[in-house]
């Protein structure tokens, strides 16, 4: 059993612990969904004001739903739609502060108000992408996402 105890005083000191967890997580396990599981709870839990935590894969060409904490959600995304697939079509990290201003967005979860997707790439190959959304507009900023791309680069090698 893992019991974190993560309370750091700053944004980048968080993720900072948060990527020592993640990798005292991942260490040595090569299943990429237990993986990513692990990963999904372990930002839900010390990530505030999130709704949904989880992951697409890209899955024969489309962002197929993984693991997740949160709602139920869409299954299936094309790459270039929405946010998450915008995110993996371009390979580009998303932060969005306003999910109903952003062309094309699709509401799996109508509390959602603002999202950061983070892709996952490794060796120049797209695997997935990381997914946060939050009932509070514009909840992530740099940090997050720098925060984020760094647990992705990490996760990506482990999947």
């Amino acid at each position: 059993m893992y019991d974190f105890q993560i309370e750091a005083e700053s944004k980048p000191a968080l993720y900072r612990e948060l990527l020592g967890a993640l990798d005292a997580l991942t260490t040595g396990e090569r299943d990429a969904i237990a993986n990513m599981a692990n990963a999904a709870a372990l930002i839900a839990q010390y990530l505030p004001d999130l709704n949904w935590s989880g992951f697409y894969r890209l899955v024969d060409g489309e962002l197929v739903l993984g693991p997740f904490q949160g709602k139920a959600a869409c299954i299936r995304i094309p790459l270039g739609k929405g946010v998450c697939g915008t995110a993996a079509a371009e390979r580009r990290t998303q932060l969005v502060a306003d999910v109903h201003a952003f062309p094309g967005h699709i509401a799996c979860d109508a509390a959602s108000r603002s999202e950061l997707v983070v892709p996952i790439v490794r060796d120049g190959a797209l695997l997935g992408v990381l997914d946060l959304d939050s009932p509070s507009p514009a909840r992530f900023d740099a940090e997050d996402a720098r925060g984020c791309e760094a647990l992705m680069e990490l996760l990506a090698t482990r999947l």
